[in-house]
């Protein structure tokens, strides 16, 4: 009698032991449902994830005329949108005026088309491609339009002095990674300018002189404004780093969502 109680003792035991084990690989199993586990023999295999993917994000890329956007932009190796070839017409009525002058004011917000700016930010994210004018600065003139495209880049650069117009937009549609509004100092920002506006010819010699000691005087404002909309005040090496970080995040994310 004793050894049929011991059997029927360690019978309940073992069922336990059994349905408890049944229990930890049931939940182990959906604790890694969606999840494509990496073979042991590759060790550069990418993880698979269930989720769609993340959109791809724009760094908008504001500071002073002459601070070095595009220079930084065509180094960064990323895709670049020019915001300059969102500028309005110059028959456009709407045109701001430098105050007590006849002189259009193309470094007032109000000179550019920031609807048209974000649609293109917009549908670049979305689908890779879109369609933008050609502006000519020394005529103040959109002389067609072109398709541009990034292919399957996770993160391109809008560059202009309006970028920082962009900011909240941007941020409310979850595309932006990044805003850096670039400086190198009053002096340095107007040679530049003068020099690469009168080399481009962009505009008659008597304005860009107007122009830049205008800007000069203002520079530390227009600073000021971009960064309180939301971008970075930076120089070139810590925009550079902010670059790389911002591309690092996107990965990272991409990665960890699985």
């Amino acid at each position: 009698m004793a050894v049929a109680t011991d059997h029927r003792t360690n019978s309940a035991g073992s069922d336990r032991i059994t349905a408890q084990r049944h229990r930890d690989v049931t939940s182990a199993a959906k604790s890694t449902r969606g999840v494509v586990r990496r073979p042991s023999d590759a060790p550069d295999w990418c993880p698979v994830s269930s989720h769609p993917p993340i959109p791809t994000r724009v760094v908008l890329l504001c500071g002073p005329s002459g601070s070095g956007k595009s220079l930084l932009a065509a180094h960064s190796g990323l895709p670049v949108l020019r915001l300059d070839d969102f500028y309005k017409e110059g028959t456009d009525p709407t045109l701001p005026l430098v105050p007590e002058s006849s002189d259009i004011d193309w470094d007032h917000p109000a000179s550019w088309d920031a609807d048209t700016a974000v649609a293109a930010i917009t549908e670049l994210c979305r689908t890779g491609r879109t369609r933008v004018p050609v502006y000519d600065l020394a005529l103040s003139a959109r002389t067609g339009e072109e398709t541009i495209g990034i292919g399957r880049a996770p993160l391109f650069l809008a560059e202009g002095i309006f970028a920082a117009e962009l900011v909240t937009r941007c941020r409310e549609l979850g595309v932006l990674a990044d805003a850096l509004c670039l400086s190198r100092g009053p002096l340095t920002t107007f040679r530049r300018r003068f020099l690469r506006d009168l080399r481009e010819g962009r505009k008659s010699v008597p304005f860009l002189l107007r122009r830049g000691w205008r800007l000069m005087r203002q520079e530390r404002s227009v600073i000021a404004r971009q960064t309180a909309l939301g971008a970075h005040a930076c120089d070139r090496d810590e925009a550079m780093g902010r670059l790389a970080a911002a591309a690092a995040g996107r990965c990272a994310t991409a990665r960890t969502a699985v």
